[in-house]
């Protein structure tokens, strides 16, 4: 799995504030989706499977 995100286009909702508080932003790997806080773009990254963050999503709708 690819653990770093360097050079990839990240994107967030649509429905976001535009000043970017409260917010995540993600970005699409080659196998995985990273995900980070839109406030801190050189902090940490969450990097999990496409299968993951799939059912990561699905679980938030719900919620």
């Amino acid at each position: 799995m690819r653990t770093s995100s360097v050079g990839t286009a990240w994107r967030r909702a649509s429905r976001s504030k535009e000043d970017g508080s409260n917010c995540i932003e993600v970005a699409e790997l080659s196998d995985a989706v990273a995900i980070r806080d839109s406030k801190d773009p050189g902090g940490p990254e969450l990097i999990i499977g496409r299968g993951d963050f799939r059912d990561l999503a699905e679980a938030l709708k719900k919620a």
